[in-house]
């Protein structure tokens, strides 16, 4: 069963959430602040996150900035709750990482299905990563004899951005690697996948992959 972690200082919407969730079969974990959310997920990472932002003590939008910032929570899905539907919160909110936005008061058979969603994005994930690193194991040979690749068709900057997204680095982490804002690394990142023609980070990486384009060692 899939585990889910709610973190909310309102414990009667935990308490509401955890029954509605387990009625579905989902194995729940609760946290009553941003400080305890980082320690249940350090103990115990769940498959998915839900998580209020306004708390006390550490608010949603710093514990999942530092739930982020670790390589365990890199690819965990995180779904913010929030009664302040201003564009510029959600937009922070995506910045910082999260995977998707949802305005209190809510209808929970919409957030169950926005758990689904994002449940089901995670395991094409892993499932593409898994064939890939299979691909890598079965194909060595043609690894070996692959002709060094074309150059990529990207400005310096952008060629910077291409390297860290490879790498699974977040627009915060490559902002702070690189010294430029997540939404210069968004508008960078645009770009990149415009001229490759691709889709999203997933297509890049296994772009990346499958041409023979390597990092430098510097990065």
């Amino acid at each position: 069963m899939k585990k889910i972690l709610i973190v909310d200082d309102d414990v009667t919407l935990r308490t509401a959430l955890t029954r509605y969730l387990e009625k579905r079969d989902y194995v729940v974990q609760n946290a009553a602040s941003g400080i305890e959310g980082l320690e249940v997920f350090e103990q115990d990472p769940p498959d998915l996150i839900v998580s209020d932002v306004m708390m006390p003590e550490m608010d949603g939008f710093e514990f999942c900035r530092r739930m982020r910032a670790s390589r365990e929570g890199q690819l965990v899905p995180l779904i913010f709750l929030s009664s302040r539907g201003d564009v510029e919160d959600r937009i922070q909110g995506h910045v910082l990482g999260a995977d998707d936005y949802l305005i209190k008061p809510f209808e929970p058979r919409e957030l169950i299905a926005k758990i689904e969603s994002q449940l089901e994005r995670s395991r094409r994930i892993h499932a593409e990563i898994i064939r890939l690193m299979q691909h890598a194991k079965v194909m060595p040979a043609e690894t070996e004899k692959r002709h060094h690749p074309e150059p990529l068709p990207l400005t310096p900057a952008e060629e910077k951005v291409f390297w860290e997204v490879v790498q699974g680095f977040t627009n915060r982490q490559i902002g702070d690697r690189l010294f430029i804002s997540p939404r210069t690394v968004q508008t960078h990142l645009s770009n990149i996948l415009g001229k490759l023609n691709l889709d999203n980070r997933a297509q890049l990486v296994r772009f990346a992959f499958e041409n023979g384009y390597q990092a430098p060692e510097e990065h």
